[in-house]
């Protein structure tokens, strides 16, 4: 029989084991790790229009892994049956019984429920076939494993599209190939078998493509292939494959993945939230660590730039692009983070100018601005300074002054940037006026509120370097036109607004409306509702433009509760049809879109602090869930995941290139961030919960804090932001 004493040791150590204060060693059970919180398949199904990967990939990583669902079923979550899996420049796909050449008629049923996704590895049964496939990641390459029934005759099918494809088995057990990509460059692909193939068959035609088979299995047997990625060619390719996975373990494989993952992710400690908030944030953290891709392939990468292979030298070269909507707060997020990969981002972009002459985003032209500007403004301004500015300044400048504006175009300045040079605003079209601008995209239209809006805020941070660089003119000029938000301002109603050529306010206009077909003559994917609140550089004058505190905190109410009227019975499909990026509604604010981020934030500027609290926390709660409709719009890469990340923490940055944060509503008891070389910063909630939600006081390092926010610096340096929350707003805090 037991002892009192033992019997009160048992006592104790269950209490400690049901709080979970002693480890699975003491309780006999695994303590969920933060990597075990991320569920990819969030956001698998879209909210409007793209739904979200489930990508299986390491962080930044080339190969991205993922079930092929398309082109039946856009919504991958929704799809009952999987055409293949992306392996490089092909579709690989393993069947048994007759080999069909049609991807549609060779697609299998496959079920979630009999699916297993993590960022590290994937699962799941090929019901149609009874094959299992499991498959993980390396940097460059993946490691495939096909689980064959018995009495099945076993084969693999390697499909490629028709843009200028080659595949052809090269040896008993080895098949490569390539086709062009859709930005210019061409994509190669090796696959290399863990056991010779019998026989084989190729075909030719709208799609390419090669089935190996293998003898009719006795028993349940397995096929396991390592398939290298890469751009500069099947050898690279196949050498990829050998150097990252050298032997024939998938298990190692997919522990090396994981450690990878858990490497990144120790780099943010949560503590407290519900156990959705905690799938949440983690999942979003997974999301923000997709792209950009490091294109290194072993010490060399192929430069879209000037289409030629390269040394890497040791470092990250990494896909670049305008940065539309990532520059806003996933890449202020990986700077912080990551700041040396960040570092290595910005030197691509530089090597990008030196190889082609433009410091702008190779292969298809992406949306508006050159916000590689805010990125490398925010990088230099927060102390991150290991890259030549001098020549970052160059190709920026180039940009400003050469480059083309107009929306989806790359190229020299256009007559239409030559307006707006002279005039400084982007001329809009009147309706009905036909377009005269050869360059101008049929859909994408003239975008010219948004331009120039967006213009301005390039221009500011161009100034911002100028200034550092000793050019005084430079910083009095680009200074000048960062203010060019100003001429679109219309202040009889209170709106950015469009211009036609002869400087005429165009008339009628409806800030909801964004003009001529899908809503695109005047504002990119939203309307004047959002973009008026477009001066992240100088918000101190957007209020005074709008008449002070109390009108800017009025309109900003508004924003929240601005319904539908003005169009065909103010129906919000109508408004949707218009304006599909504007999802994740609450009233006229589209979460769904990346132009409203920094919106919510507004509220510290006009000393009510307390309102950006409940607004931030409402968008958290309401457009946030772990589900498959968990995202109010386009993930685009990480970037609505970025801001939730953020948010969640307590802190956004509103104006990249402004090293500050404004202080938000964190959901968590406490956050830790490790900055590296030993300093952490923390952010402790005490009191937190849904309903305690108001900051009643700060305080920063032992220091009251009664600001609504904080410096990078004071961030960087390490320390302690406690905030005391609480039910009700305290109207003081931060006015």
């Amino acid at each position: 029989m037991f002892s009192k004493r033992s019997s009160t040791a048992l006592s104790i150590l269950l209490w400690l084991c049901a709080l979970g204060w002693m480890g699975p060693a003491g309780c006999g059970r695994r303590t969920k790790a933060p990597l075990d919180y991320v569920d990819p398949n969030i956001g698998g199904i879209g909210y409007l229009l793209q739904p979200a990967n489930p990508n299986v990939q390491l962080p930044h990583g080339m190969a991205r892994l993922v079930p092929i669902t398309t082109p039946l079923v856009k919504d991958r979550y929704l799809a009952d049956r999987v055409y293949g899996f992306r392996a490089g420049a092909s579709t690989i796909m393993p069947v048994t019984g007759e080999v069909n050449r049609d991807p549609a008629l060779s697609a299998s049923l496959y079920d979630h429920d009999l699916e297993k996704v993590t960022p590290y590895s994937y699962e799941a049964l090929l019901e149609s076939y009874d094959v299992k496939v499991e498959y993980s990641p390396g940097t460059t390459s993946a490691y495939y494993r096909f689980t064959y029934p018995a009495g099945k005759d076993a084969h693999v099918i390697f499909n490629l599209s028709s843009r200028n494809p080659v595949v052809q088995v090269r040896a008993p057990n080895e098949v490569a190939g390539g086709e062009d990509s859709f930005f210019g460059s061409r994509m190669y692909f090796c696959a290399i078998f863990s056991k010779p193939f019998v026989a084989q068959s190729s075909w030719k035609g709208e799609l390419n493509g090669v089935s190996v088979d293998f003898s009719r299995l006795s028993a349940p047997q397995q096929v396991d292939v390592k398939v290298g990625f890469s751009l500069i060619g099947t050898e690279q390719a196949r050498a990829n494959a050998e150097q990252e996975m050298p032997g024939w373990d998938l298990n190692a494989v997919r522990t090396k993945a994981r450690k990878a993952w858990e490497r990144e992710f120790a780099k943010v400690e949560v503590k407290g939230g519900t156990e959705e908030q905690r799938t949440i944030f983690y999942s979003a953290l997974y999301r923000t660590m997709g792209r950009p891709t490091n294109l290194v392939e072993g010490d060399k990468y192929y430069s879209g730039a000037d289409h030629k292979v390269h040394d890497a030298q040791g470092r990250g070269f990494y896909t670049v692009s305008n940065l539309w909507g990532s520059y806003r707060s996933l890449h202020p997020l990986q700077l912080l983070l990551d700041p040396d990969r960040q570092l290595d981002f910005v030197r691509s972009y530089i090597k990008v100018y030196e190889q082609s002459g433009w410091m702008q985003g190779y292969g298809r032209a992406g949306m508006i601005g050159h916000h590689m500007t805010a990125l490398i403004a925010d990088t230099y301004f927060k102390g991150y300074r290991d890259f030549d500015l001098a020549k970052a300044y160059e190709g920026l400048r180039k940009n400003r002054m050469e480059a083309t504006m107009i929306p989806w175009r790359r190229g020299p300045a256009t007559a239409l940037d030559r307006a707006y040079y002279e005039k400084g605003f982007f001329p809009a079209l009147r309706p009905g006026q036909k377009e005269t601008v050869p360059e101008v995209d049929s859909f994408e239209r003239r975008q010219a509120v948004s331009v120039t809006l967006e213009a301005a805020y390039d221009d500011w941070c161009l100034a911002q370097l100028a200034r550092e660089l000793g050019k005084q003119s430079d910083y009095d000029y680009f200074m000048g036109r960062a203010r060019n938000y100003r001429n679109v301002f219309d202040q009889r109603i209170g709106f950015m607004a469009p211009k036609s050529e002869d400087g005429k306010w165009i008339e009628p206009f409806d800030p909801k409306w964004g003009g001529g077909q899908g809503g695109r003559d005047y504002f990119t994917e939203t309307n004047s509702w959002i973009y008026t609140w477009h001066v992240q550089q100088d918000v101190d004058d957007l209020i005074r433009l709008m008449g002070g505190r109390e009108k800017f905190t009025a309109k900003l109410d508004q924003l929240f509760r601005e319904q539908y009227r003005g169009f065909e019975e103010g129906a919000k499909f109508v408004f949707l049809r218009q304006f599909p990026d504007q999802t994740g509604l609450i009233g006229q604010y589209g979460h769904g879109n990346e132009p409203s981020f920094h919106i919510p934030y507004l509220y510290n500027y006009a000393g009510e602090p307390w309102k950006t609290q409940r607004r931030v926390r409402e968008i958290m709660h309401v457009w946030y869930r772990a589900h498959p409709l968990g995202f109010a719009g386009d993930e685009d890469d990480g970037e609505l995941s970025s801001w939730y990340v953020f948010s969640a923490m307590g802190f956004y940055p509103v104006c990249p290139g402004k090293p500050v944060y404004d202080i938000g509503s964190p959901i968590f008891e406490e956050v830790k961030v490790h900055l590296g070389k030993g300093k952490t910063f923390r952010v402790v909630a005490r009191g937190v919960s849904a309903a305690n939600k108001y900051v009643q006081s700060a305080e920063l390092n032992g220091q009251p804090l009664n600001k609504p926010w904080f410096t990078h610096k004071d961030l960087a340096r390490g320390g302690t932001l406690i905030l005391e929350m609480g039910s009700r707003p305290n109207q003081s805090w931060g006015k």
